[in-house]
């Protein structure tokens, strides 16, 4: 065959199983058999093997997965992906819509169905899949796209020029969820505890192999800037899908009032145990693209979209036991073990009973039959007992004074329900705080997980958290340990190097200050910069930072005052570890103490980068226009916000003043 007749026929036979693929994946009607669409499969194969010049990573032949990845790369969302606000009750929709209706006239919604997945935004490039990025932190992901390329409903090539932007569910059915675990059980590996579970692991499969035989599959329900292609409400967004042959969910519908979402509520409520995929609520989305802008954002969520959740299910089964962990901070919770009953899709063999008091309001007692149920569909918790089926066995129970690992007294804090071991080495504590300063949200060391963990400290490796960086020294006696080989032994190594990198928020909140989380570590290094200025900072101080209250200022300051954490420090600083804030000092400018809203498209920069820019020119950058709003900035297409500044009166700037502005600043 001549080359430009093959490279024709390559071509054609991709645009021929591209759309068998639609039709017997999406559409579930098939034009042809199995064996015809094997036989275009394999001329193609044939073809693409005879002529490799013709090599494409988005044909259909490369589906089936192979790669096998050192890792995932970070990758920062173009734009943000936000979580959504939750309502567990019609009052709550009733509140969210007259929310909206406070600010626009007569709006329509579209419910969907909330699949039980992982959160996922896709990329095209003028018709061509570039890239797969999980939601991360809203703000950086990791390209997965080895591992969703496998998911064969979804297209390599879409009709449409441009940058295009998708936003769905990566799930696993239900069916594809028991053949997984039937294999597990078979080979003796540990199930998966639900489909979301087992969808999330296969997904992060470095071999894209793993993941091309689970069975994955994917909803996509947001049309990220549809508005640039001339799409003026979600419901048109979601038929302009449907039309690229992008896989939506068919059972959607468009309502005038909150009183037919709620009826569409109770309709697929009573649908839920029959579909093929596990959902976990409702979302209701303002349907005019318009009216979403107009509405804009919080910090963490859309004002203009709302999750319904379903009822968590409650059954009964009998405790059979309280027994105590030992979490990084010293605190002691008592945990229910339950006699295993399936709840919301997984057994359930323990429960949480959150502290003292709770047993005593709740009056649980051993051998009670209580009602359990998952908090937001997720931990097993006990909601009550049934006094009424006691038969004389139960035995109330009595809060030891004593920790069970290191047999040091117990402390309660005034104004605390919590008790606490306060004895900083005992092994529990010490074995939850290395596995919180390797997590993602810390210092993200992700080949050093909890199991691996607890296996070195019980190996006599691992003792305290500065022996995470001397694991170096080991590296001989590592590759003798059971599951460690020489390759993951220098991707420990490797990964333990990096760390030292973080930032010094991430250092902040892997020590595991109480009281200090994810938001006021990033609060403190921002302001401090250094871990020296802080470690000098005293409560008033603290208490002056806005969001930093007097617990938190008593709980940061008693944490460096202690002599053991000042030296951990130091040894800490001494393996190379940064303790240097990467933001830059805010700089003075006409900027500083300004609430400032970006609208529109910018053509000089990203959206994320003119914010990053205007907080370090001490701005509090905001997602919607109001009163209170100082400045707003805007570029090509700039729509409603820039409307309501005006008419509010609101200060504007376009992005030639913006630039030449922010230019005596920026080098």
């Amino acid at each position: 065959m001549e080359k430009e007749t093959a490279e024709k026929r390559i071509a054609e036979l991709r645009s021929i199983i591209e759309r068998l693929s639609y039709e017997y994946y999406v559409l579930d009607r098939p034009s042809v058999d199995d064996r015809e669409y094997d036989r275009y499969y394999q001329e193609l194969l044939q073809l693409e093997t005879d002529f490799p010049q013709f090599f494409d990573a988005n044909s259909p032949t490369q589906r089936v997965g192979g790669a096998v990845l050192e890792g995932f790369q970070k990758v920062t969302h173009k734009r943000m992906m936000l979580s959504l606000g939750n309502a567990y009750n019609l009052e709550d929709l009733q509140a969210f819509d007259q929310r909206v209706r406070n600010e626009v006239k007569n709006p329509r919604y579209v419910a969907e169905l909330k699949i039980d997945g992982l959160a996922m935004s896709i990329l095209y490039q003028n018709g061509r899949f570039i890239q797969a990025v999980t939601r991360g932190d809203g703000t950086i992901g990791e390209d997965v796209s080895a591992n969703v390329k496998t998911i064969k409903s979804i297209p390599m090539t879409i009709a449409l020029d441009g940058e295009v932007e998708i936003r769905g569910e990566v799930y696993m059915p239900k069916r594809s969820f028991e053949q997984l675990n039937e294999i597990r059980k078979q080979n003796e590996e540990d199930v998966f505890a639900n489909p979301r579970n087992a969808a999330a692991g296969s997904i992060r499969q470095l071999d894209s192999a793993v993941a091309a035989s689970r069975g994955l599959d994917a909803f996509w329900y947001y049309f990220v800037n549809a508005s640039e292609y001339g799409i003026s409400s979600h419901h048109e967004a979601m038929a302009k899908m449907d039309e690229l042959h992008i896989r939506t969910n068919p059972k959607r519908k468009l309502c005038d009032s909150i009183a037919q979402v709620w009826e569409y509520i109770q309709e697929m409520s009573a649908q839920r145990d029959t579909l093929p995929y596990e959902i976990d609520g409702i979302v209701v989305k303002l349907d005019q693209l318009s009216d979403q802008e107009h509405m804009g954002y919080t910090v963490k969520t859309p004002r203009w979209a709302i999750a319904y959740k379903f009822p968590a299910e409650e059954v009964s089964t009998k405790l059979l036991n309280i027994v105590l962990s030992v979490g990084r901070t010293g605190r002691i919770t008592p945990n229910a073990v339950l006699e295993p009953v399936r709840v919301a899709g997984t057994s359930v063999a323990a429960a949480t009973l959150h502290n003292e008091d709770m047993i005593k309001q709740k009056d649980v007692r051993i051998h009670d039959t209580v009602i359990i149920r998952k908090a937001g569909d997720i931990i097993p918790e006990v909601v009550r007992a049934l006094s009424e089926k006691r038969d004389g066995t139960q035995q109330p129970y009595s809060f030891p004074t004593q920790c069970p690992i290191c047999q040091s007294t117990l402390v309660r804090f005034p104004d605390e329900a919590a008790h606490y071991c306060i004895n900083q080495d005992c092994p529990a504590r010490v074995v939850e705080s290395m596995i919180h300063f390797a997590s993602r949200d810390a210092m993200d060391i992700d080949t050093l997980g909890d199991k691996k963990i607890e296996f070195l400290h019980h190996q006599g490796l691992l003792a305290t958290i500065e022996d995470i960086y001397r694991l170096h020294e080991h590296k001989e006696e590592l590759k003798e340990l059971e599951g460690f080989q020489e390759k993951s032994v220098e991707k420990l190594l490797a990964a333990i190097e990096a760390s030292k990198q973080r930032p010094l928020e991430d250092f902040l909140f892997g020590l595991g200050i109480r009281q200090v989380g994810k938001k006021a570590a990033k609060l403190l290094a921002k302001h401090y910069l250094q871990i020296d200025a802080l470690m000098a900072a005293d409560e008033g101080e603290l208490t002056s930072l806005k969001d930093i209250g007097e617990i938190t200022a008593k709980s940061v300051v008693a944490f460096f005052q202690e002599a053991k954490n000042q030296e951990l420090i130091v040894r800490l600083r001494s393996f190379g570890l940064n303790m240097i804030s990467e933001r830059e000092a805010i700089t003075e400018s006409m900027f500083s103490g300004k609430t400032v809203v970006l609208t529109g498209s910018l053509t000089s920069l990203t959206r994320n980068e003119a914010k990053a820019i205007l907080e370090r020119l001490g701005a509090n950058v905001s997602g919607s226009v109001s009163a209170k709003t100082d400045l707003v900035i805007y570029g090509e297409a700039a729509g409603s916000k820039l409307t309501k500044a005006k008419q509010l009166n609101v200060v504007v700037m376009d992005e030639a003043a913006f630039m030449k502005e922010v230019g005596q600043y920026e080098n």
